[in-house]
This record gives C-alpha cells, sequence and structure tokens, in this order.
C-alpha cells in the first residue's frame, strides 16, 4: 500500500513546529542571558492556610561559623535588609564595598521572621520596596546577589505558599512563598549559597520579599512571605525612597542586576568576627 504524498508545505510547517516547541522549552531552562520565557500569570496568590505545603530546613545545631550572604538597601540613610541567618550570632558583621574594603554594620534582628536590619553611617540609594504588592501564581521574580560568593543572579516563577519548618538549634515555623528557579547566570553550577539575604524583585524593580533558602532537588526557591516581611520592615522606608524603581524583564535581568552590585544597593554580607 502506498500513502498519499502531503504538500511539500506541510511537511515544512511540521518542522518549524517541532523546532519552535524545542527552541522553547530549551529557554525555560536556559542560564541567564539567554532569558527564560515569558509566561502568562494566573490567579491572586491567595491567603496563608493550614493547609499550605511544609518544606523542612535543618539549622545547624554547632556554634555559629564565618559565612558570606547578600543584602540591600532599602534606605539611604543606611539601612540593609538580609536574612536573619546571614548574621545571627555573628559580632562583627560587615558590607563589602570593594577594593578589598568592607564597612561594619550594627544590627537588628526581626523577632518572628527571617530578616535582619543591618545599619550603617549613609548608604547608596534604597531599592523601593512593596512589601503588601498583590502576587499572581506564575510571575516573575529576580533575585540578584553573591551566590557562591561571587556575582550572580536568578530568575523564579511563582508557585504558591508554603510553610518553612526549621529544625536544630532554631526550630521554628515560618511561612514563606515558593518558586520554580527558571534561569540563574552562566557558569553558575551548583548550590546557590550566599544568595540568602538577596532581593526578590517584580518586574517593576520593586523588592516584594527576601531569598532565605533554595531546595537544589526540586529546583526551587524560598522567599519570605508578604507577612512576615512588611512588618520586620515597616518604617524604615520614606514614601519618596519607594518611588524609585527600575522596570526589569527576562531579557535584561542580568545586566540590571550588574548595575545594583556595581551602585552597591546589592552588596555582599560578610562575618569579620563571631
Amino acid at each position: 500500500m502506498q500513502f498519499p504524498r502531503l504538500p511539500d508545505w506541510t511537511i515544512y510547517a511540521a518542522v518549524v513546529g517541532v523546532l519552535l516547541a524545542v527552541s522553547l522549552s530549551r529557554r525555560e531552562n536556559a542560564d541567564a542571558p539567554p532569558p527564560p520565557a515569558e509566561d502568562g500569570e494566573g490567579a491572586l496568590l491567595g491567603p496563608i492556610t493550614p493547609f499550605d505545603a511544609t518544606v523542612t530546613v535543618d539549622a545547624p545545631d554547632t556554634p555559629f561559623k564565618p559565612t558570606a550572604g547578600t543584602a540591600f538597601s532599602i534606605a539611604g540613610r543606611g539601612r540593609w535588609v538580609t536574612a536573619r541567618h546571614v548574621v545571627e550570632g555573628c559580632r562583627r558583621p560587615a558590607l563589602v564595598i570593594g577594593g578589598g574594603r568592607a564597612v561594619a554594620a550594627d544590627v537588628r534582628l526581626a523577632p518572628r521572621a527571617d530578616v535582619a536590619l543591618l545599619l550603617t553611617d549613609g548608604g547608596p540609594t534604597a531599592l523601593p520596596v512593596a512589601a503588601d504588592a498583590p502576587l499572581r501564581k506564575g510571575q516573575r521574580a529576580y533575585h540578584p546577589g553573591f551566590p557562591q560568593g561571587r556575582p550572580g543572579e536568578v530568575a523564579t516563577r511563582l508557585l504558591g505558599r508554603e510553610t518553612l519548618k526549621v529544625s536544630g538549634r532554631d526550630a521554628h515555623d515560618e511561612p514563606v512563598l515558593a518558586w520554580a528557579e527558571v534561569g540563574r547566570t552562566n557558569g553558575l553550577e551548583g548550590t546557590l549559597s550566599g544568595l540568602s539575604g538577596a532581593p526578590a524583585l517584580d518586574s517593576r524593580g520593586r523588592v516584594i520579599g527576601v531569598t532565605l533558602a533554595e531546595a537544589p532537588r526540586r529546583g526551587r526557591i524560598y522567599t519570605t512571605a508578604p507577612e512576615s516581611f512588611a512588618p520586620a520592615i515597616r518604617g524604615e522606608q520614606r514614601a519618596d525612597e519607594a518611588a524609585k524603581g527600575q522596570s526589569i524583564t527576562v531579557d535584561d535581568y542580568g545586566r540590571v542586576s550588574d548595575r545594583l552590585r556595581r551602585d552597591l544597593r546589592v552588596a555582599q554580607v560578610v562575618c569579620l568576627s563571631v
């Protein structure tokens, strides 16, 4: 039996369709740049419920060891935010300003969230904060910082709410947002250790949370939830500082991240003494 011959245009259309599908699937998991594919946003993120999924993170029972993380400016008068676990137990935290120099900072720990406020004498222009902005499942976030102790950034997509169950020395439960990693700096492989404390920026360049932890096997990143982030920084940013944002897209988040680090609006945190 002989099958009828298909017109040439149908064959060309099928080949183009396959190539396009493969290209889009690769872009979704590609390093950045090239950027991840754009997807539409979904429904508004609902409130915290007792039925939110849980994820467990082990906190070491041993004393604090020197570490490094990321911080970002929320007030030009010298107010920075990082993750609490980056500086908790450190007697002399400092912000790296380049040229082998670092500026010492005082610490104020949030009582009910993995958030810490660092205080210095003056600082760079603040990143605008939108702690109470409505969130939609599927929306993008960008995390500029210092993974593995060097400049890098990650792009994510919002999955939903989870409860972070921290066991060990500092056992507690904390509501968090779970994000799927969809892109990262070229050449950055393995752990994202050092990205803790980085801002989670929306497409308008506003801070919507603090990067807290990762689940490498699941390809997920966890940030503070609005319910814990907003109270931890309330009153620290003036209205005029909150108005200065810079749009970010999947095409330029690497370049925007470089500018934020160069301007020290995003800086590396180190511990000089324990």
